[in-house]
């Protein structure tokens, strides 16, 4: 607030003393006590938009929409996965929405995944996924792998195989 806001909001024998005296030093030092909260809540829905909050708010904006994977390709991709929230939590429980998780965690498009896994027998295993991803994020394995148990069935095994993309497969 400025410093004539401010004084209209005195009882009014404070007004009637505003002739220049400590009153009105005492009404600029609560003008700039005041700016840097105005200064915030002046941009304060950038503080909740995933792409424009600053760094070190971002985390918590992934717990508080519930993510719960620590994300270690970046910055930029946390961004996204909070961007992506509500359609990720609308497809939670579903090949889609593994698939959508790890795409949008990686940047990577060439996740494949196989709901008929073959057993030994020849025949489909019950509840088996086996999820192909590409050989370059090997080092991201401890969190391709908590995205697939966060993402997957509670009954659901699967099993993860880090390989060179097949041309032509999606």
């Amino acid at each position: 607030m400025k410093r004539n806001e401010i004084a209209r909001l005195l009882p009014g024998v404070f007004q009637r003393a505003l002739d220049g005296g400590p009153l009105l030093a005492l009404l600029d030092v609560m003008e700039a006590l005041h700016a840097p909260s105005e200064a915030a809540l002046a941009d304060l829905s950038a503080l909740f938009h995933p792409l424009r909050a600053p760094e070190r708010f971002v985390p918590f904006l992934a717990r508080w929409v519930d993510l719960g994977v620590p994300v270690t390709t970046g910055l930029g991709r946390t961004r996204e996965l909070v961007a992506a929230a509500v359609e990720l939590s609308r497809w939670r429980g579903t090949a889609r929405g593994l698939l959508l998780f790890l795409r949008t965690a990686t940047g990577r498009e060439d996740f494949v995944i196989e709901e008929q896994v073959p057993g030994a027998n020849g025949r489909p295993r019950p509840f088996h996924l086996r999820v192909r991803a590409p050989a370059e994020l090997a080092a991201h394995r401890p969190m391709v792998e908590a995205i697939i148990e966060r993402e997957k069935p509670a009954y659901v095994t699967y099993e993860l195989l880090f390989e060179q993309p097949t041309p032509g497969a999606s």
